[in-house]
């Protein structure tokens, strides 16, 4: 008689799912967004939040498995990132100027309200989680 070999997965532990993550995310934007733009506590927030992400990442306690290869349609997406980040690069080191800002120069109107502020937060930290989680 043949046994049956039960397929396992590497399933997420319970506090990493989104149910949980979100949450957790959004909270720490609302502290983050409520933060005056580079203030001393500002700064030292957004370090802590990096850093307690970039620990988390190192250690490999949220690694999910990596896709086996990325798919075609990787090309379209990296092509216009690889474009803004030669315009933001050469911006930045050229010095931001009123005929060419950077990218930061121009968001610093939107950024000056707090709901605003605190939605770009979150979309910062769930970009950097999606990151720390490869």
């Amino acid at each position: 008689m043949e046994e049956l070999e039960l397929a396992t997965t590497d399933a997420p532990p319970h506090w990493d799912r989104a149910v949980v993550t979100l949450p957790v995310l959004g909270f720490l934007s609302l502290i983050g967004g409520q933060l005056p733009s580079y203030s001393t506590r500002a700064n030292v927030y957004t370090i802590c939040v990096g850093g307690a992400m970039l620990w988390l990442g190192l250690t490999g306690k949220v690694r999910r498995p990596l896709p086996g290869r990325l798919g075609p349609g990787t090309t379209w997406w990296l092509l216009p990132i690889g474009i803004f980040g030669v315009f933001e690069g050469s911006t930045f080191l050229l010095g931001s100027t009123p005929d060419f800002p950077t990218f930061s120069r121009l968001a610093d109107p939107l950024l000056e309200d707090e709901l605003l502020r605190t939605a770009g937060y979150f979309v910062w930290l769930s970009s950097f989680w999606a990151l720390v989680r490869r």
